[in-house]
């Protein structure tokens, strides 16, 4: 059985960890291409995380480029078409696109992110496949999701919820926003072995 970690030590700064992330995937929006320790792009989502070459053709370049999932939640389960789906932490949009595609021109989709430039590279890469009819951005966080209950059928998440401070609550929203029977396709980091208190309280390694 895994045990979740949902709570960050006493003093945690919760708002300066926010921030550099936030400044963190900035810098992957404007420079996919930089000098990070985690891999990105298309290339990567096909040869390592198992995604349709042919599916990722369809998504324009600039929002593949800044991928920077660690999974594949599509592998998980189905989209059936008509169904509404949320992304939490959608950042540039692959994966928003692809449930997209899948829930067609009947289904919606919802992007949830709290970098701007993300959400403009979602917007930016929409309205080019096509897809903006269908697709929508709202700045928010986990632990507060910009939603109403009980509002979408699926959630999507994609190495975002190990970033999370407050775990507990974190998946107590994606609960309070699924109607009853949805599912949760997530893809994400977990750690097999306690850390040392000292490690969870250096907001540098949570950013890192």
């Amino acid at each position: 059985m895994c045990t979740v970690v949902a709570s960050c030590p006493t003093g945690f700064d919760v708002a300066r960890l926010r921030k550099q992330v936030s400044q963190i995937y900035d810098r992957v929006a404007r420079e996919p291409k930089g000098n990070f320790h985690f891999h990105r792009g298309p290339q990567y989502a096909c040869r390592m995380l198992r995604y349709n070459p042919g599916e990722l053709a369809t998504i324009p370049e600039g929002s593949t480029a800044s991928f920077a999932g660690v999974g594949n939640p599509h592998r998980i389960g189905p989209i059936e078409p008509g169904e509404t789906v949320l992304d939490i932490g959608c950042g540039a949009g692959m994966d928003l696109m692809l449930a997209a595609c899948h829930a067609g021109s009947s289904g919606h989709t919802i992007g949830v992110d709290m970098t701007p430039s993300m959400l403009e590279l979602v917007k930016r890469g929409a309205l080019k496949a096509g897809l903006w009819e269908n697709i929508e951005v709202r700045r928010g966080i986990a632990e507060e999701l910009p939603m109403e209950s009980q509002s979408v059928d699926v959630v999507i998440s994609n190495g975002v919820l190990n970033l999370s401070p407050d775990k507990d609550r974190a998946f107590s929203e994606v609960h309070r926003v699924l109607r009853p029977g949805g599912r949760l396709y997530l893809a994400d980091v977990v750690v097999q072995r306690e850390l040392s208190l000292a490690a969870r309280s250096d907001v540098d390694l949570w950013a890192a």
